[in-house]
């Protein structure tokens, strides 16, 4: 196959940095605004950013719904961090009548583990990597609950909580609650496009 063609959602947050790393793993990135963008992508990134500000944008510009079809429809996705609380099914501590997109059986808990000041980052076990992957977290959120048909990833021992789910996958939807994007290691993002050409 040749190199797969991956969207990234370019509204609001880290645009630039999942299209570099994409880029490094040999993808060629396509930025999505409206609905026209959507064509003829292999993938989509969904980045971190702010959830209800991305859906606004996404609404403004007409591509929420479109989104929303193609996702049902079986496009492969990677959100991160703002990107999976659109792929979840449901939002703890959201907006009221806060919208997602679907795709992933989740709930998540939205800003879980505190505001900007209580950011952090981390190593962490991901599923089928051999070494820790260094994780930021910003206004994090964590999965409450996951279906039957979801994979989990990679968690974290929260203080005061105990352990929390950080990252998971549903058939070809994938979601971190940190940044891969902005840790400098692109194994993540190399795993999610090796899945779309079967190596």
């Amino acid at each position: 196959m040749s190199a797969p063609r991956v969207g990234v959602l370019a509204l609001q947050g880290d645009v630039r940095e999942h299209a570099a790393a994409l880029e490094r793993v040999g993808a060629l990135v396509t930025s999505v605004k409206v609905e026209a963008d959507l064509s003829g992508l292999d993938a989509l990134v969904l980045p971190g950013g702010e959830s209800t500000t991305m859906t606004l944008l996404a609404k403004s510009q007409g591509v929420f719904e479109p989104l929303r079809r193609q996702i049902a429809d079986g496009l492969p996705v990677l959100g991160t961090c703002a990107g999976m609380v659109l792929l979840a099914r449901e939002v703890l501590d959201g907006k009221a009548g806060q919208e997602t997109l679907g795709g992933l059986d989740i709930v998540v808990r939205r800003n879980a583990f505190g505001s900007q000041v209580h950011s952090f980052e981390t190593e962490v076990d991901f599923a089928g990597l051999a070494e820790p992957v260094h994780a930021v977290f910003i206004r994090a959120p964590w999965v409450e609950e996951t279906g039957p048909e979801v994979e989990r990833l990679a968690s974290v021992v929260a203080p005061d909580v105990g352990d929390r789910i950080v990252a998971v996958r549903q058939g070809p939807v994938w979601a971190t609650s940190f940044h891969p994007e902005v840790s400098g290691d692109d194994r993540i993002h190399r795993l999610f496009v090796d899945s779309l050409t079967g190596r």
